[in-house]
């Protein structure tokens, strides 16, 4: 009987055709309520093997799921109302009661927030594959509502800022959100010139920014007045000067004004003395305040919120009542003010500007002094360059990127690698829910990047795309190239092209290695981009660039558990030991080679691409993220130090970094490389054993994988549906150097499996057919390239590190009990009921993967101060050369041994080659000899 349907094939044509039609966008979303099946891009011509989707591949019990199952609590508890609360305030938009993530995603966080929007871009990308992989409700509903929240905020910003009404002190006043970098702006001639002047504000602050501006009036940062909130001692200021702040004449609280309550200031200078109040009290006195407004003429800048000095912060809470009179009022005025709007105390109305903020909507302010100087609500850098502009802050980052020569990430910090994040997201929740809004969206911004960057010359985005941090750029290239499948836009693979980094691309293409020195994430994604550019293109040398690019990654700049990069940089080609440090293994530098693999592994099924993904995958990767649930965080490392008693972060930094916004991603599409398909659909490829069920409904049939590997040295697939000819290519890893066996249904199947290979069983394949892998493991090494005494421990896929708080190398012998076959395993002993846990003496061994907070020791030094077989200890010290190869790793290097007799015949030849060159004396070698003969060895 045929299987069903896949939800993906039930959308496969609605998402042609939206491909096709994609040129006039519709706004309206799929029908509410009704989820709609996950799409999948078409697969690219040149792509000889293609991926299934994640809903044509269901994990099944095993680590793999019950990891998942920990993100998906995540998923489906976080409040997504925090994450847009930046993307509403941007837009002037109510936030309601969402407090913003913090950490990368608050402006009190690193770099002040100029990453913030990246983190809901991940979100979604885990929302659209948490709903293809599991087809719960939930996600989607958060998906529409998010979509629904970025249509307005997009809205919101094509229009000027409208006025945000809110409970006053006395009736209604402006709000002034922050993170919206809205103020109000005054007419020109507001201080009328006066010679005298009294100051006047209502104000409720929402947050502790040192010289945010109450009122400034200038014309630069020379001449002006101003009233702040704060200054550098946290407590108000009035100053007045016409020489810059050095010659300001000032006036200074003595106390903070509270957050988020009401305070009344007030200045008065009139005949050489200025006088500052604070709820109706004199708080400071300066007689020898000898300017007044009539110095500063006529300012070029009035403004309420907003300093001339453009480093300040924009002053973010509310505005009540605001006057000014060209008079000082006298003390009983101002303590009148206290309880009273102006035009209900002795003073009256302002003569020179009063505003009530009374306003409930529009974009400006009455003035009800008399004068008519109506003020307008306005934002710091005015309106987006072009309708499609989508973001959690202005459009500075990217217009300052433009002219910058050199990284600083506190002014601008990688927007494009945001809009990246957002541009991904959107793409995959419209490819999730077949919401059109969510195309709609993406595409717009498509058209303003290309409305950006095209302008500019190209030796201007030369030198930004080569900027640290500022100017990078993620992996845009791959999100736009699938952007432009949608849409068929040619401006959309244009602007895929002007992110060419021209001097790594040609470098990479002729092979040259130039990656000592440069940020690792900053540059593994964008060479997926451009394989994705080869797929548009045809220009060789973006796939040529990209497949030299990983084999100058991998291995060369590899740590065991296929993680790279230390302090997120590399250093020189086969520097590993020399690398380890306490900031190792960035985890989105694992989450993007294994996209960079996958994408290179569909034009040339070369084995290394998928070896590295099973390592990575089941040890940096799974090891990541942490065995246990949190809805309001997502428990993901950020670096992985490979220092000895190194305890992994889960909660890194202040929080919402990239590596756990990658890490949400990761952990929501495990299965997504278990098995590709050839284009011609003429063979299966098995490139990971681990449990799942396939849904082939193009071949009618299932597959269900049977296993707890790696627990389980092995797998078994078993078949149902109609009959399909087709080959099952089955990855034989390379490290499975101990055997791959195969039957059919009990059978045997003939033929050579090579290890870093695929093994072919080719027939006509029925419902019931089983197939038995066997893969049995051994216990091996693997050395760090610059240091071969520096070792990592493997058993088959499986990295095994000791648990261990002291913070010194380890030092190790595995020689001692070593099998025939090489293997190591019989030198540890196993800890009973718990697979893949071992002791060594004291120590305990365990898998990298699990999620724990235990001191580990992923490397450790390789020790065999003496001569042991079998356990039988020869008392000789274990010689070694100037290189620091040991006579026992030559011996061991001539592993497996037929048998014992093979093995005392390797022991004499290079005990006789050690004592010939002088490196071992002749009655030690033959103690040693005899040694081996008197042992008794493990298989």
């Amino acid at each position: 009987m045929a299987p069903p349907l896949s939800r993906r094939s039930l959308l496969q044509a609605g998402a042609l055709t939206a491909a096709a039609t994609a040129a006039h966008l519709p706004t309206a979303a799929a029908a509410p309520g009704v989820p709609a099946a996950p799409a999948a891009l078409p697969a690219p011509a040149a792509w000889t093997v293609r991926p299934f989707g994640l809903d044509e591949v269901a994990l099944g019990p095993g680590v793999f799921a019950d990891k998942r199952e920990l993100m998906l609590d995540h998923a489906r508890g976080y409040d997504v109302n925090r994450l847009l609360q930046v993307f509403r305030a941007n837009a002037g938009l109510p936030t309601g009661d969402a407090v913003a993530p913090g950490g990368w995603e608050g402006l009190d966080g690193e770099a002040n927030g100029n990453l913030r929007g990246h983190y809901t871009g991940h979100f979604m990308t885990m929302l659209a594959q948490s709903w293809a992989s599991t087809g719960e409700q939930v996600f989607t509903d958060r998906l529409r509502h998010m979509t629904d929240a970025l249509t307005e905020v997009r809205e919101a910003l094509r229009r000027d800022p409208v006025v945000r009404a809110t409970a006053g002190r006395f009736g209604t006043a402006a709000e002034q959100p922050r993170g919206s970098y809205q103020y109000v702006d005054l007419p020109a001639g507001v201080l009328g010139g006066a010679t005298a002047v009294t100051v006047s504000a209502w104000v409720r602050p929402a947050h502790a920014g040192n010289w945010a501006r109450i009122l400034d009036c200038g014309d630069n940062t020379t001449r002006y007045l101003y009233l702040a909130a704060r200054n550098a001692d946290g407590v108000p200021r009035f100053a007045i000067t016409t020489g810059g702040p050095g010659a300001e004449q000032g006036l200074n609280g003595t106390a903070a004004l509270p957050l988020d309550r009401w305070s009344h200031l007030a200045v008065t200078i009139a005949d050489g003395t200025g006088v500052l109040y604070v709820d109706g009290v004199e708080v400071a006195r300066n007689t020898a305040m000898t300017l007044t407004p009539a110095a500063l003429g006529t300012p070029v800048n009035n403004w309420l919120g907003r300093s001339n000095f453009p480093a300040d912060p924009v002053f973010a809470g509310a505005f009540d009542a605001f006057d000014l009179w060209s008079r000082a009022l006298s003390a009983t005025e101002i303590a009148a003010l206290r309880d009273n709007r102006a035009a209900d105390s002795p003073a009256g109305r302002g003569d020179l500007v009063s505003y009530s903020f009374d306003e409930t909507g529009g974009t400006a302010f009455a003035d009800e002094s008399g004068r008519g100087l109506t003020a307008t609500l306005r934002r710091t850098w005015g309106a987006p360059s072009h309708p499609g502009f989508l973001a959690a802050y202005p459009e500075t980052q990217f217009i300052e990127l433009e002219s910058m020569t050199g990284s600083d990430y506190t002014r601008v910090w990688a927007p494009y690698y945001t809009a990246h994040k957002i541009l991904r997201g959107l793409l995959d929740a419209h490819l999730a829910t077949g919401d059109t809004r969510a195309l709609d969206l993406a595409s717009g911004m498509g058209d303003w990047m290309h409305s950006r960057l095209s302008k500019l010359p190209g030796a201007t985005l030369q030198r930004m795309w080569g900027i640290f941090s500022s100017g990078e750029f993620g992996g845009i290239v791959e999100a736009i190239v699938d952007l432009h499948t949608l849409t068929g836009k040619a401006e959309h693979l244009a602007l895929a092209r002007l992110f060419d980094l021209d001097r790594l691309i040609d470098a990479c293409a002729a092979n040259t290695d130039v990656l000592d020195g440069l940020h690792a994430n900053q540059h593994i994604p964008i060479f997926t981009g451009y394989v994705r550019l080869y797929d548009a293109t045809g220009e060789e040398r973006y796939l040529t660039a990209a497949r030299n690019f990983w084999d100058m990654v991998v291995p060369h700049r590899m740590y065991g558990i296929g993680g790279t990069s230390t302090g997120e940089f590399w250093r020189a080609r086969d520097a590993v030991a020399g690398t380890i440090g306490a900031t190792t293994a960035e985890t989105c530098c694992a989450y993007n080679l294994l996209k960079l693999s996958r994408t290179l592994f569909f034009h040339e099924q070369a084995p290394k691409y998928m070896d590295y993904y099973e390592r990575a995958l089941h040890n940096q990767v799974l090891g990541s993220k942490q065995d246990r649930a949190d809805a309001e965080k997502p428990l993901v490392t950020y670096f992985i130090g490979l220092t000895p008693g190194h305890v992994r972060d889960y909660t890194p930094k202040q929080g919402t970094t990239c590596c756990e916004g990658t890490g949400m991603e990761s952990a929501t599409k495990y299965q997504d490389s278990v098995y590709f398909r050839t284009a011609d659909d003429r063979a299966l490829y098995v490139n990971l054993f681990s449990p799942s069920t396939l849904t082939w409904a193009e071949k009618g049939l299932t597959v269900t994988q049977t296993t707890r590997y790696p627990a389980e040295q092995g797998t078994t697939l078993t078949f149902a549906g109609s009959g399909a000819a087709f080959e099952l290519r089955l990855r034989v890893p390379a490290w499975a150097t101990a055997g791959f066996r195969v039957t059919v249904n009990g059978a045997a199947v003939a033929g050579t499996a090579t290890p870093g290979g695929y093994f072919t069983v080719a027939r006509t394949w029925r419902g019931g057919d089983v197939v038995r892998i066997s893969v049995p493991f051994r216990l091996r090494v693997e050395r760090a390239l610059d240091d071969p005494t520096l070792q990592t421990l493997f058993l088959g896929p499986v990295n095994l590190v000791a648990r261990d708080p002291s913070t010194d190398l380890l030092r190790l012998a595995l020689y001692g009990n070593a099998g025939l076959s090489g293997d190591l395993l019989p030198s540890l002993t196993p800890m009973a009921g718990n697979p893949l846990h071992f002791t060594l003496g004291s120590t305990v061994f365990a898998p990298f993967a699990e999620g724990t907070e235990d001191p580990t020791h992923a490397y450790f030094r390789r020790a065999e101060p003496r001569v042991v077989f079998g356990n039988s200890d020869s008392g000789i010290a274990n010689p070694a050369r100037s290189d620091g190869t040991t006579l026992l790793d030559e011996i061991w290097a001539g592993a497996p041994f037929a048998g014992k007799n093979a093995l005392v015949a390797r022991v004499r030849s290079t005990v006789d080659a050690w004592v010939g060159a002088g490196l071992l004396g002749a009655a030690d070698g033959r103690t040693v000899v005899s040694t081996a003969q008197r042992a008794t060895y493990a298989r």
